[in-house]
């Protein structure tokens, strides 16, 4: 059986946590970023979470 490959795109922009959880970063903050407001823009450069209905599918991106 030949090793299972980690999707290169999804080990770039996920993380796990300490307690299993994965982390993301926001969409949104790469450009035009005039017509935002300060605080959605200070909002959108925090961390999340991946949401508990995408866990799986990302999980099996990351072969964990």
């Amino acid at each position: 059986m030949p090793k299972v490959k980690t999707k290169s795109g999804a080990k770039k922009r996920f993380k796990l946590t300490g307690t299993g959880k994965i982390k993301r970063k926001h969409a949104f903050k790469s450009h035009i970023l005039t017509k935002k407001e300060t605080k959605q823009k200070r909002n959108l450069t925090k961390t999340g979470l991946v949401h508990k209905s995408d866990v799986s599918n990302v999980k099996d991106m990351l072969n964990i």
